[in-house]
């Protein structure tokens, strides 16, 4: 009689005694192998485990669970194709009563491949991503260094002074591609750290703001308000998070940008404001997952992901709206410093 409880497992097992005889499986697995879960009790683990690799090699035979070195527990994992082409990933026990004593019982457990897959895709994103976008910067530096080697005595100073201004800008854009490529990472395995301090948020806005306004002719407004009191960020991080919503707006948005800076005893807010399409009530939960990019004009995906992260480990929240004359409106609340 087959164990009611491996119904209401996501994975399928498939379980045999130490004949190479299938004991019992559950729903899942005689739906993956195409088999009736009642009529497959009793017949050989080999013709019921219909697996096989893109060599054709079955799954039993190639892992012989019933023989090896009587030391030999499990199987690993390994990635198998069911009989319809789909690919799932393959693991296994075997249960001895001693060392000395024969295979008593196998049990297989079969899950879906397409967490891997996500996983590899995800993985692949991030190789492209990072490819295109350090390669547009590098580009940029090399030909303006080449050039420079090549025609030093023949450029005019202000030639000289606007190449070196370029291979500086370019040099920048990689760092802080790459800071915030490893600051993702650190997101994602939990080992961000911080290092707070008591800060003036209008301060640190206001640098921001001269920095990304004087590489764009886009317009950038920027309105502080009075009395605001102080948080406890850490200052790079936060300037992270501001450019990124800043060069965001500039980027996806129209028109001016508007930034404030307000708050109240219990914290401070920052709004960035564009006036372009904004962004859709349906689409405003997936800005913050790695590699989404809106409209045409490019980026690596990671920014507002970057942004949410580091707000949330700020204690802050990050919510987004429309702005009044149309366009995005990205709210950033970070609580003040608690004496």
């Amino acid at each position: 009689m087959q164990p009611p409880d491996l119904d209401l497992l996501a994975d399928g097992v498939v379980l045999a005694d130490g004949a190479g005889v299938v004991t019992a499986l559950n729903a899942v697995a005689a739906s993956w192998l195409g088999v009736d879960p009642v009529t497959a009790v009793g017949r050989p683990l080999d013709e019921v485990l219909a697996l096989q690799d893109h060599d054709g090699r079955d799954w039993c035979s190639y892992n012989c669970p019933y023989r090896g070195l009587p030391t030999r527990s499990a199987v690993p994992e390994q990635a198998w194709l069911l009989p319809d082409g789909t690919e799932v990933l393959v693991v296994a026990r075997i249960h001895r009563p001693a060392l000395t004593e024969p295979v008593a019982r196998v049990a297989v457990s079969l899950r879906s491949g397409r967490g891997r897959a996500r996983l590899d895709r995800e993985r692949s994103d991030l190789v492209a991503t990072v490819a295109h976008e350090l390669r547009s910067p590098l580009t940029g530096v090399k030909g303006f260094v080449q050039a420079l080697l090549n025609r030093w005595d023949k450029l005019t100073d202000d030639q000289k002074k606007l190449m070196l201004t370029t291979v500086s800008a370019d040099s920048d854009r990689l760092s802080r591609l790459i800071a915030e490529l490893l600051d993702v990472a650190r997101i994602d395995t939990g080992r961000l750290q911080l290092y707070p301090r008591p800060s003036d948020a209008a301060v640190l806005v206001r640098r921001v703001i001269e920095s990304v306004d004087a590489g764009t002719s886009r317009p950038i407004e920027l309105d502080v308000g009075d009395g605001l009191p102080e948080i406890s960020v850490d200052p790079d991080k936060f300037t992270q998070v501001v450019t990124n919503l800043v060069e965001n707006a500039v980027r996806h948005g129209e028109g001016v940008v508007q930034v404030s800076v307000a708050g109240d005893a219990d914290g401070v807010r920052i709004r960035v404001e564009d006036q372009g399409e904004g962004i859709s009530p349906e689409m405003r939960r997936r800005v913050f997952t790695k590699f989404w990019t809106g409209g045409g004009r490019g980026g690596s995906g990671l920014g507002l992901y970057l942004v949410n992260g580091l707000v949330k480990a700020h204690g802050g929240t990050v919510t987004i709206g429309d702005a009044d004359g149309g366009g995005a409106r990205i709210d950033v609340e970070l609580p003040a410093t608690v004496d």
